[in-house]
């Protein structure tokens, strides 16, 4: 019997050493193979295959030798039972779900399938985040590039469709069998990754600040547009735009109570089919104008000093990347998702082309930051409420996100964290939580009265963040991830975005900033 058990066990150990070695070994080759010293070679691959399959029976045979002992032993094991240890269930996924949380309810997280949706309904929300209601801004982007600047609305669209399939192409890593395989599913994933192993969570902070930057700055131009809207549709009041922001605020403060978003979905769709209805009605009135257009005022010449915040307007526009990699995530059939990105781009440049085009020859030099500003005063009312509404209806998602960021990035980052978390144990907003959410909603109530320039606002986001979020970053992330596997057209793509997007990126924050500027040195309102 003693022989006998000294067998088995020399058996395992011998096993087990073997595994080790092998694995160690093919670990390393593989290692100087990717570094480009040396091929790994087919044998290496099999032998890697091997070790593994070694060192899972190895694992699995040890851990029902516990089970087992564990049984024999009576109720020493208490309640951790056989199904936390199933190595089966932890390599992949099929074993039973645990039975209990940590805090005794029933836990079928593990096993819960969550609903996926279709490439028709990824296309809506991709379409819903660059369909907005910023392509308002769009004629006054074209008054000062004329030509210039419908070509910039298609070429913006194909370069933003571009990136937003490189970054999803960089969430995906070959395995042995050259598989693709989702390895990352963040932006801030990607991030990391391509600053490790020297730095490894520097480029997913930088991605949260630009997060942050751009969210903030959407809620902010929420209350600009609202109190410029409201404004210019009843001007007879002795109400300023300052005030009127500060009324839509005001109805803005339930959003820090905000847990969860299932109250504002239900007005989603409401509000992207008012938004629809409103361009259709701007577009129906500039045709009924059609025999008046100016077609001589659009220019070929391009006005230096502003036509780099007619950039950053249109760029801002596209923004879309934030919430590619999760969206993509949730597709039924992934391998849709470069299809939806082709047509929901295509159809946003054509919309977006033909809208400004169409407002600004029908208003030509006299086209204002909000092109429904230039409206008739009694079709610019009911016009311009509509929109408030949906401005108002549309802030609590971006403010949400933020607010979301900034909890994880500082009250909620496990022991790292700067601050106490903001939810109690019962699940509750605690005290400093709910201030953080007034202060931003405070921010941006103040930023939106001491900058209510819209047009300057939304260039100088898409500027800062949108080129960074849309062009730089993919575009270096894709050259670093995955640049062994690249084409060379696919190296000068990459190289030249990132190029144009930086002169880009600094020429319109410049201008925009200088715009900034001027307008506060003489008093300039909108």
């Amino acid at each position: 019997m003693a022989t006998l058990i000294r067998g088995k066990i020399s058996n395992k150990l011998s096993n087990a050493a073997t595994a080790v070695s092998n694995k160690s070994t093919a670990k390393v080759s593989g290692m100087f193979a990717r570094m480009g010293f040396q091929a790994a070679t087919d044998e290496e691959g099999l032998g890697f295959v091997a070790c593994d399959d070694l060192d899972y029976d190895h694992r699995q045979g040890m851990q029902m030798d516990i089970l087992s002992s564990d049984e024999v032993g009576g109720e020493g094991g208490g309640d951790s039972g056989g199904l936390e240890g199933d190595s089966h269930y932890q390599r992949d996924g099929t074993g039973p779900p645990l039975s209990a949380s940590k805090d005794g309810g029933s836990n079928n997280e593990l096993s819960e399938v969550k609903p996926k949706i279709t490439a028709w309904e990824a296309g809506w929300n991709v379409t819903n985040a660059i369909q907005g209601m910023f392509v308002l801004g769009l004629p006054y982007a074209i008054l000062h590039g004329g030509y210039l600047g419908l070509f910039l609305i298609i070429f913006a669209a194909v370069v933003c469709c571009y990136t937003g399939k490189i970054l999803i192409a960089c969430l995906y890593e070959e395995d042995e069998d050259g598989q693709l395989v989702r390895v990352r599913d963040t932006y801030v994933d990607i991030a990391n990754a391509c600053c490790a192993p020297r730095f490894p969570t520097l480029g997913g902070h930088v991605v949260n600040v630009a997060q942050i930057i751009e969210l903030v700055m959407t809620c902010i131009l929420y209350v600009v547009v609202s109190g410029n809207l409201m404004y210019n549709s009843f001007p007879n009041t002795p109400i300023s735009q300052k005030s009127w922001a500060i009324i839509a605020t005001a109805a803005l403060l339930p959003c820090a109570f905000l847990k969860n978003l299932k109250a504002v979905s239900k007005f989603s769709l409401l509000c992207t089919m008012a938004h629809f209805v409103i361009n259709v009605l701007v577009i129906a009135y500039c045709l009924s104008r059609a025999r008046d257009w100016a077609w001589d005022k659009v220019k070929f010449y391009i006005d230096v000093k502003k036509f780099p915040i007619s950039i950053g307007i249109i760029v801002f526009s596209y923004t879309s990347q934030i919430f590619l990699p999760s969206l993509e995530g949730n597709m039924q059939k992934p391998s849709e998702f470069h299809c939806m990105m082709k047509w929901t781009h295509i159809a946003a440049c054509i919309l977006k082309g033909l809208f400004a085009l169409v407002a600004y020859l029908t208003w030509a030099d006299e086209t204002k930051e909000v092109i429904t500003d230039n409206l008739p005063p009694t079709i610019r009312a009911v016009v311009n409420l509509f929109l408030v509404a949906k401005a108002l209806l549309s802030y609590p998602l971006p403010f949400f996100a933020a607010v979301e960021v900034l909890e994880k990035s500082f009250f909620q980052d496990g022991g790292r964290a700067f601050f106490p978390d903001c939810y109690g144990g019962d699940g509750r907003l605690k005290s400093w939580g709910l201030t953080l959410r007034c202060v931003l909603v405070v921010f941006t109530l103040l930023m939106a009265i001491y900058v209510p320039h819209f047009a300057l606002l939304m260039g100088l986001t898409g500027s800062l963040t949108g080129a960074g979020l849309c062009f730089l970053l993919p575009s270096i992330f894709h050259l670093k991830l995955l640049w062994r596997k690249l084409q060379w057209h696919q190296v000068f793509f990459d190289v030249s975005i990132f190029v144009i997007g930086g002169i880009c990126s600094i020429s319109g924050f410049i201008h925009s900033m200088e715009g900034l500027i001027e307008a506060f040195k003489y008093n300039i309102e909108e």
